[in-house]
């Protein structure tokens, strides 16, 4: 039961964004340019972030909305999504986003843990400024995100 009188039967985020529209336009605005608009980093490896981030804080609305996105890009490799859930490392993902995998669980722990080694170990394998900057900001918003779905117990 939500926290507070949010819409009947509107899942997760979406209840919040129909009660505060407000501040739901910069919120979508900002997932859409981390999400779909062009980038180095595919669809699926971006929505693969933020389900990743999203299953650290036990999300799961974010989680499954997102994950179903990730496994949608990924087609025959949908299983992917649950391994990179349980351990990125042993997942059929290329190094360059294992390694920036490192870095959004960094940022998830607190954007503090981001460590200069692994922003080097994630440039060595190919990542650009672009792609650190935007893995560290997606990782950031699906933490608020997450809390935001989380923190006012939206049904889901």
């Amino acid at each position: 039961m939500p926290h507070i009188s949010l819409p009947d039967g509107v899942p997760g985020i979406s209840s919040g964004f129909a009660f505060r529209p407000e501040t739901a336009k910069p919120m979508r605005e900002l997932a859409h340019v981390l999400l779909h608009e062009p980038s180095t980093l595919s669809p699926a490896e971006r929505e693969l972030i933020a389900t990743y981030v999203s299953s650290q804080n036990d999300c799961f609305f974010c989680q499954t909305s997102h994950g179903a996105a990730a496994a949608a890009h990924l087609g025959e490799k949908a299983g992917t999504v649950e391994d990179v859930k349980h351990d990125f490392m042993r997942a059929e993902v290329s190094d360059k986003l294992k390694a920036l995998l490192v870095i959004a669980g960094q940022v998830q722990q607190g954007g503090k843990h981001v460590s200069a080694d692994s922003v080097q170990k994630a440039r060595e394998l190919g990542a650009t400024d672009l792609e650190i900057h935007d893995t560290v900001l997606i990782a950031a918003a699906f933490c608020m995100y997450n809390r935001y779905v989380d923190g006012l117990a939206t049904w889901q």
